[in-house]
């Protein structure tokens, strides 16, 4: 009897746990105002390159740094580029000073980086020797609200030669110069101060 009562409880707790083991599947009916029938939408991103414009090198206050900075202000760096005036090449540079330093072919200084190199070199020693005085005389003054410095008067003869910034600086900032992109000494003289052009000569003949 007692067997029997045993069998069927655990008959009973087996039914239970079966009954819950199994969920009944329910049919769910969506309103066919709420179907989709066509393709779903998906997002498309551009696949375009947005291009970055190149910070110049951080090469310190060497001459490296003061050249690399003038040229990244000059051309963006480009030793190929000719601007809508005829001036050449990463520094550029006019047609006369390059027959001054004896380039007589434009496409030859265009296509040699080198070459472009070495005509900055020899114009900042011939700067350097014709602005002497005024390096020496005005270097650590302030003008026009700028300190003035060896670098910044040489930056400046190369926008707008030495005789502009003789004018310049005898005249205490009051003879401005500007380029033809509006560009003015005072700009060149407070952006290219303070860099260490020792290594620069002071040279009456400059050459290549």
């Amino acid at each position: 009897m007692r067997k029997s009562i045993l069998e069927y409880f655990i008959l009973v707790a087996v039914f239970v746990l079966v009954s819950f083991g199994f969920t009944s599947v329910r049919e769910v009916s969506i309103h066919e105002n709420l179907l989709v029938d066509g393709p779903l939408l998906a997002m498309v991103f551009p696949q375009e390159e947005i291009p970055v414009r190149p910070a110049p090198p951080m090469v310190g206050k060497s001459y490296m740094g003061f050249k690399e900075a003038l040229g990244y202000r000059e051309s963006r760096g480009n030793y190929f580029i000719v601007n809508d005036y005829g001036y050449m090449g990463k520094y550029q540079f006019g047609a006369a000073t390059l027959r001054l330093f004896g380039v007589k072919s434009t496409a030859e200084f265009l296509n040699n980086p080198e070459l472009q190199e070495r005509v900055l070199k020899a114009s900042l020693e011939r700067n350097k020797w014709v602005l002497r005085k005024e390096i020496e005389k005005y270097t650590g003054k302030t003008v026009n609200g700028v300190l003035v410095t060896e670098s910044g008067i040489l930056a400046a003869a190369h926008l707008g030669g030495a005789g502009s910034v003789k004018s310049y600086l005898r005249s205490w900032g009051a003879n401005g110069f500007k380029d033809a992109n509006g560009t003015s000494i005072r700009f060149y003289m407070k952006k290219f101060g303070g860099y260490d052009l020792s290594s620069i000569a002071a040279r009456k003949d400059a050459k290549l």
